[in-house]
């Protein structure tokens, strides 16, 4: 709105710098109609809260007399009557006594005159004239009209700033594992019973036991079976073939003798405990996948490495000189019988079969969440409390969810900052504002935190702040660069503003090209973001009538007023529509 208040005041002051040329002599009065003026922007527009006025005066040659002496002052004649003056300029002919800039009397010349004014509301419908005194006898010249009008359109940018909501790291199904082992004599593939008990194997079948009670999906079991390298190669390809079999064998067998504890109804209708096999899919073949098999001559550099052996780093130095399977084996036989730990610790080991068990844990449903979220959110971690908040589009009940999570998890960040996103789409942003500030208390520098309190900043005016905010979250994404389009909309920086809002589809994404000049993205963005608000439908009148499309004007114009009855008293006082002002079809589109 000021930059087009601006814009009609130095139309007025243009004006008033033609009249100003009499020097009170008749005929400079006579022929002031000679005197030509430009005004740039016409009509004037409100530019950052301020109007601009550029005003050029062209006086025609033997027009200002060489003596006279002209104050002028560009004035701005607003709706209700009241005026605004802008600085004064002093001209002056040839011969003329007194400070000013010269015109002459045999050339003419050209006055160009600049100045700024705030905007306000009033000069959405006023008129900028010149007034022009003759300082020599004091006479006042009559007022010339130059221009009228300020387009208001910044001033329909909407609180639309991008906040950025924390996100959460629930995971619908969780991966889960468990890993055992069955250990093997020498040379053998047999599995012997106690395997099958060690705590080892029990803390596996604790693993299973939950995952069936809990539900888990089960994934495939992983076989990897070994011989250790003091073998013959062929000998222990077979050996380590077969103790996958016997893996796989014993824990098929396994699965099948476990049972659980369940509760069913009894032939008499009675709730009774009984046990029951446990899942099925456990022993079935199809679950079960053999992946290495063979010497495992890496463990043993493994089991060496880590021994207490005083010449370990010796003894592998002198194994790794043999590239010959059978020859390292041979090597490996002789050095067992000097290091007894090697034959009693390490090679023992890495005669096994290694079984890895896969499963999904499955959380609980989003309708389950949801109902917890309201009634027991304590009873939710924070991950599922965050989740929980994007199950619904009912604002308060997402300020209720991140309410409970700030409480329960009060050192996390993201539920102050979620709070204070919720805060912000209820208009609360004084709460907003105690939120974003304790989550950058949590979370210092942050930069979606950084973000969300410049929208803060913006929305209390402080146009200055939010961007410096803004300038320390630009790890955030392109919500800041948006934002920072929106304070350039308000600065009457459109160039910029069209640039950081970037390829958004908005409402103010496409008032920033309007403002740009750029109408007919404007219309394409607007489209694409396929709002239906009035305002959007107003704004669609706009860029009609800067394309000179009268039919799309009228029609948008009528909608949007359909829409919102406010918006006829609107475009009734837009000069946007200036041009339109005594059309038919525009009179009756706005009464």
């Amino acid at each position: 709105m000021k930059k087009q208040s601006l814009k009609s005041l130095s139309i007025l002051g243009l004006a008033a710098i033609g009249i100003a040329g009499c020097n009170g002599f008749s005929k400079m009065l006579k022929n002031a109609n000679q005197v030509r003026y430009t005004v740039n922007p016409n009509p004037l527009q409100d530019n950052g809260d301020s109007v601009n006025v550029n005003i050029t005066a062209q006086f025609p040659p033997k027009f200002f007399a060489k003596k006279a002496a002209v104050t002028v002052t560009p004035t701005l004649k607003l709706s209700d009557g009241s005026t605004v003056s802008l600085k004064s300029v002093n001209l002056v002919g040839d011969k003329a006594k007194g400070q000013g800039q010269k015109v002459s009397y045999d050339n003419g010349g050209s006055v160009k005159y600049t100045d700024k004014v705030p905007f306000t509301n009033g000069m959405k419908q006023d008129e900028l004239d010149i007034n022009a005194t003759l300082t020599n006898d004091k006479k006042d010249f009559p007022p010339v009209k130059i221009a009228d009008g300020t387009i208001a359109t910044a001033l329909l940018i909407q609180n639309d700033d991008k906040v950025i909501v924390a996100k959460d790291n629930f995971q619908k199904t969780i991966p889960e594992h468990d890993t055992t082992r069955i250990f093997y004599v020498i040379s053998q593939s047999t599995v012997r019973p106690a395997q099958m008990t060690s705590a080892e194997m029990k803390a596996f079948k604790d693993f299973v036991m939950k995952g069936v009670s809990d539900g888990y999906t089960w994934d495939g079991i992983t076989v990897d079976a070994y011989a250790s390298p003091d073998g013959e190669t062929e000998f222990n390809a077979h050996l380590a073939d077969d103790r996958a079999k016997t893996a796989i064998k014993a824990m098929r067998d396994m699965f099948k003798g476990m049972k659980m504890e369940v509760e069913k109804e009894n032939k008499k209708g009675k709730m009774e405990k009984v046990k029951e096999p446990i899942d099925p899919k456990l022993s079935s073949d199809s679950l079960y996948k053999v992946a290495q098999t063979g010497m495992d001559w890496e463990g043993f550099k493994t089991g060496v490495q880590a021994s207490n052996i005083k010449d370990k780093d010796l003894i592998l130095r002198v194994l790794q000189m043999y590239t010959d399977h059978d020859q390292r084996m041979k090597e490996i036989k002789n050095m067992s019988k000097t290091y007894t730990e090697l034959a009693d610790d390490v090679l023992p080991k890495l005669r096994r079969a290694i079984i890895i068990l896969n499963a999904e844990k499955k959380s609980r449903t989003d309708a389950q969440i949801t109902a917890l979220a309201m009634s027991h959110p304590d009873s939710l971690s924070v991950e599922e409390l965050l989740y929980g908040g994007t199950l619904t589009n009912d604002m308060n009940q997402k300020l209720s969810i991140y309410k409970s999570a700030e409480k329960m998890y009060p050192t996390d960040w993201r539920c102050a900052n979620n709070a204070g996103y919720a805060e912000m789409a209820l208009n609360k942003l004084a709460d907003a504002d105690a939120d974003f500030q304790q989550a950058d208390k949590l979370s210092p520098n942050n930069p979606a935190v950084q973000n969300n309190m410049g929208v803060v900043a913006r929305w209390k005016g402080d146009r200055k702040g939010a961007m410096a905010y803004y300038a320390k979250a630009t790890g955030a994404g392109n919500a800041v660069t948006y934002n920072m389009g929106l304070v350039d909309i308000q600065t009457g920086d459109y160039a910029d503003a069209a640039s950081n809002i970037g390829s958004f589809n908005t409402f103010d994404a496409a008032l920033a090209k309007v403002l740009n000049g750029d109408a007919n993205g404007a219309k394409t963005t607007l489209d694409a973001s396929n709002d239906q608000s009035a305002m959007a439908y107003y704004l669609r009148a706009i860029i009609c009538a800067r394309t000179g499309d009268k039919a799309g004007m009228v029609d948008n114009l009528k909608t949007a007023i359909n829409k919102d009855a406010s918006l006829r008293a609107t475009a009734q006082s837009d000069c946007e529509f200036l041009k339109y002002k005594d059309d038919g079809d525009f009179k009756a589109a706005i009464q």
